[in-house]
């Protein structure tokens, strides 16, 4: 029995995240949307604790929130062009909040439940990018804890790990310089 799969290999060499300013619409359907979901929560989850959960923005909420997230960028003291860009930040066709939902857990460690959360967000982006859809990991000031929970609907106890821009592909941007991975590695 063979184990490798060479299409998934060649995915994960050439794969690259593309920036919100380059996404279109139509955003992926709600049904595509949920099998993306489907495919992201596959990930290790020490204990099937199932610490983290999606919150989908959808075109209208996007185009509610835009203007007071640049208000609160403003109130927070950002520049002109800070705030510009918290304006524009709600431009992807759609964008998936992946929250870290901590579970009380004699056994497993929160940071590691987090660290779950984190390998959602990345399941996502790859099932998006796989799927055809271009796609973005970001954060920024919507996913800061404030503007969260007044506005996203983030309990006290959870955190946005990251917002996940999906939309179609519009050019393909260029790749960027790799890490040295040999200069980060250590063997023992």
């Amino acid at each position: 029995m063979q184990h490798t799969d060479p299409a998934t290999l060649a995915f994960l060499r050439h794969r690259r995240s593309h920036p919100p300013k380059l996404l279109g619409g139509p955003p992926p359907s709600r049904d595509a949307l949920m099998e993306l979901l489907e495919l992201a929560a596959r990930v290790p989850d020490h204990g099937k604790l199932e610490p983290w959960r999606f919150v989908v923005l959808e075109r209208a909420t996007l185009d509610r929130l835009a203007p007071v997230l640049a208000e609160h960028v403003a109130e927070a003291g950002g520049d002109e062009a800070t705030v510009a860009k918290a304006r524009s930040a709600f431009a992807s066709p759609v964008i998936v909040a992946v929250v870290s939902a901590p579970v009380d857990s004699p056994k497993i460690p929160e940071w590691e439940q987090f660290l779950s959360a984190g390998a959602v967000c990345l399941e996502l982006l790859n099932a998006a990018l796989a799927a055809g859809y271009g796609a973005a990991w970001l954060t920024g000031p919507a996913a800061e804890p404030g503007f969260a929970r007044a506005h996203l609907g983030i309990g006290a106890d959870e955190r946005v790990v990251g917002l996940i821009h999906i939309g179609q592909r519009g050019s393909t941007p260029p790749d960027r310089p790799r890490p040295d991975v040999a200069a980060k590695t250590t063997f023992l």
